[in-house]
Parts: C-alpha cells; structure tokens; sequence
C-alpha cells in the first residue's frame, strides 16, 4: 500500500477528499487533505528504530503540546498514521528565524515548549540524551558499511569530550529537533510542529539546535542566552551550550549518514550530511576555542 492509499483508507473521512503530498519532509510522507469538512494534515510514518522515533512518543508530545497552545490538534492516530489539524501559515526559514521582529518570539516559544509540556504529558515517554544517540548512530553506521566510517572513529572521540564537557544538566521536555521548516507563523502567533524526537532533555541541546540549524550569530546567541535563562551567561554556560551546540549538529550529520543507507525518500541526503558536517567542525572549533 502506498503513502497516498493508506492516506485514502483512513475511516474518519466525512464525503470524498482530495489529498496533496506535501514538500519539505525528510522522515515521514505529509499530505494536505481535505473533505467536506475541514482541511488536516496526514503524517504517514511507522516507528523508526534506526533513529529511535516511536511513535507512542509522538503522539504522547504531540497532544501534550496541543493541550499547551503550542502546537495543533492530533486529530486521529492510528498505526502509522497522524492527522492533525491543518494551521493556515506560512512556514519559517532560518532568515526567518534570525529577523529581529521573530526571534525573541521563538526563544519564548521554546521555553514555554521547555517549560509548560510537562505539565499535560500522559503516560509514557522517551528521554532524548544525543551522546547516546550519536553511540547509537556509529554502531548503525558500522552495520550498514557507510560510507563515512573513515571519520567515525574521531567524531566519537569528540563526542565523549563534548559529553565531559556539558557535565551534569537540568531536565526540560525538548522538541529536539528545531529546524526552521518546524516552525510556522499564522500571522497572529508561532506554531511548533513535528514532535518525532520529543523527549527529556538538557535545554541546552534545543538552544543549541536552533543555533546550529538556523545560523545564528554569536550576537544572537548572547540574547538567546540571556533572554533565556534571565541573566547574561557567564564563562561556565557558554562552554557547556557550546558543547551541545556542536553535539546538535554532530547529530544532524550523523542522522543524514543514517538516512543515507536506510531512508527511501527522494532527497540529496549527502549534501545534506555535507553541510552539516560543515557546520559541525566550526561549532567544535568555537567550543574548543571556550
């Protein structure tokens, strides 16, 4: 069965619908779909264990971050299949992210995401820690025979030194994945969507994440910081959120290594772990330099 005949087998369609694949997703398959009532969002997608996605645990995140105003309804779930409400907005790019107008925005949304989710979450769900996920990633590498296993050996290496470095942490409920395609704006508010990676975590790996993903200057990162944790960071902060900093885009390149040898979607996922890998080794230089 294809992404789109699963879509049409789902039973809470009200007359006939009209569905269209959606762009921009590099794990699961969206559709826009409409029928004689509303138009909903269908995420086609199973649990992938190569990058630990469950998808009790997005369900879990998902509803969680409704019931916190953060992000939209789940409105049916079935074995490998979301619905969810449809928001009319328009989604953000880094650019984006970065505008003076936009930014403090984000960095409030993310600590409500933080701070606020854990308050309405039900039943079981993951903690995300990335130096296991990296661990995880080297050995699936290895198995799969990547291409990548010349460089595998010191990213490990460095991870451990990141791990020592970032020390003991405070947990949060984190998206974990805070690309600009995540967040959308429907001209009144910010939405966060896509709750694949939702678990406890460091706040540091989410800041840290937006950071990486979205370019971010060290001006910026001064006034996330800030803005933030409520007081300027000191010495002690930066090396530790610098550590996780390039542990984010550490993992970013290793997922796309995965994806790489395990994901059928058409999408360039070696310029993709190119570019990443990139931002890595400049995030690891400036944690070296802290």
């Amino acid at each position: 069965m294809t992404p789109l005949d699963k879509v049409h087998s789902l039973p809470i369609w009200r007359g006939p619908i009209t569905a269209a694949r959606l762009g921009g997703g590099i794990t699961n398959v969206n559709f826009l779909v409409t029928d004689q009532d509303q138009r909903m969002v269908v995420r086609i997608g199973d649990d992938i264990p190569v990058h630990q996605i469950l998808r009790f645990n997005e369900l879990s995140a998902s509803r969680a971050a409704h019931a916190a105003g953060i992000s939209p309804a789940v409105l049916h779930h079935q074995a490998g299949a979301m619905v969810i409400d449809f928001v009319q907005g328009r989604t953000l790019t880094a650019e984006d992210i970065r505008a003076p107008q936009t930014f403090e925005r984000v960095i409030d949304l993310v600590a409500r995401v933080h701070r606020i989710i854990p308050q309405h979450l039900r039943g079981p769900v993951l903690m995300f820690w990335v130096f296991h996920v990296l661990r995880d990633y080297a050995a699936t590498l290895r198995d799969g025979v990547s291409r990548h296993l010349a460089i595998i050996p010191a990213l490990l290496e460095q991870a451990e030194a990141l791990e020592r470095a970032v020390g003991p942490v405070d947990l949060v409920f984190g998206h974990n994945d805070l690309l600009p395609a995540n967040f959308l704006d429907d001209g009144e508010r910010l939405w966060l969507i896509d709750w694949d990676y939702a678990g406890f975590n460091s706040p540091l790996f989410d800041l840290g994440g937006l950071a990486a993903n979205n370019g971010l200057t060290p001006e910026h990162e001064t006034q996330m910081l800030q803005r933030y944790f409520g007081v300027p960071p000191d010495a002690d902060l930066w090396r530790r959120y610098r550590a996780m900093k390039a542990a984010s885009a550490l993992r970013e390149a290793m997922w796309s290594m995965v994806q790489e040898i395990h994901s059928d979607l058409d999408f360039d996922y070696a310029a993709y772990t190119a570019d990443n890998l990139d931002i890595y080794r400049a995030a690891f230089a400036a944690y070296l330099e802290s």
